[in-house]
Formats: C-alpha cells, structure tokens, sequence
C-alpha cells in the first residue's frame, strides 16, 4: 500500500468533505458517503483503501468536533492539535474546522436528542415500549404506568422505542 498515495486521498477526501458539508443538506454520515464516492472516482484507490481514508478522517473529525469550543476559534484547534496551527502546511485548516464544527453541532443534537429521550425508572409514562440502556432488555406497558428498575440488570435508564 503506498502511503503517499493514502495521505494524498485523505487531502483530497477532505476537501470533498468539506463540499458536501457547505451542503446543509448533508449529515456528516451523508457527507462522509459522498467523499469516498468522489474520491474513489479521482483515484485508483481500492474499497478497501477508501474505506480506510474514510474511517481516518471520520476519526480525526469526530475527534476535533469534540475538542472544539463553542466559537470556531483557531485557540481551541491549537489546543487540540497540541500545537501552533501556523506551523500546518498544505493543509485545508479552514475546512477542517468548518467540517469539525458542523460535526460538534451535529454531536451535540445527537446527545441532547439521547437525553430527551431518556426515562429512568420512577418516571411515570403513558403506554409504550422501553429498552434498558444496560441490558437492551424491552419492558412494555399497556397504560400509564410507572418505569420500574429492569428486571434483568436493575439498571435505571430507558428509551423509548
């Protein structure tokens, strides 16, 4: 596998990225399936050297999403990178933090959404199937009642399915 081959994907990968992201449209899910789709039509990359790109930069994305502060600031990029940002060359900087802090906002609905649809045991619900976070185990009930511990772990956190 030649890795100058692979970095030059993952360049070029990103700056599909970052396209499909401009793109409100798009999840990051959506985005990620259109770069590989893009940049496996401008390489000779095989699917499985693709999906690797892919897994790279969803890797590095995520984990900047997550490092990012609030405001797009090249202070908390520094931070992540553990490094002055000036000193990165020939790379796309501006898209990735774009790309990264559409994904951080995308997480952030994600978590909050899991939190709205979170229940725990003592909460009183109208009928409904749950499953237990712990165990996966379902509990259903046919009226309003109230969510007790699992029965199988005792765990104390459901969603509503």
């Amino acid at each position: 596998m030649n890795k100058n081959k692979l970095i030059a994907a993952y360049t070029d990968f990103m700056k599909h990225l970052h396209e499909a992201m401009e793109d409100t449209l798009h999840t990051f899910a959506e985005a990620l399936e259109i770069s590989k789709e893009k940049t496996g039509k401008n390489s000779d990359l095989t699917d499985d050297e693709l999906n690797k790109i892919s897994d790279y930069v969803k890797h590095d994305i995520e984990h900047a999403a997550h490092g990012l502060s609030d405001k797009e600031d090249k202070d908390s990029l520094s931070e992540w990178f553990k490094f002055d940002i000036e000193l990165i060359e020939n790379f796309a900087l501006d898209a990735f933090l774009s790309v990264a802090d559409k994904t951080r906002i995308e997480l952030e609905k994600l978590r909050e959404l899991a939190e709205t649809n979170t229940y725990h045991s003592g909460d009183i619900t109208v009928p409904g199937t749950f499953v237990c976070n712990d165990c996966g185990k379902e509990i259903a009930f046919k009226s309003t009642s109230e969510i007790p511990q699992c029965p199988q772990c005792h765990g104390e956190t459901f969603v509503r399915i």
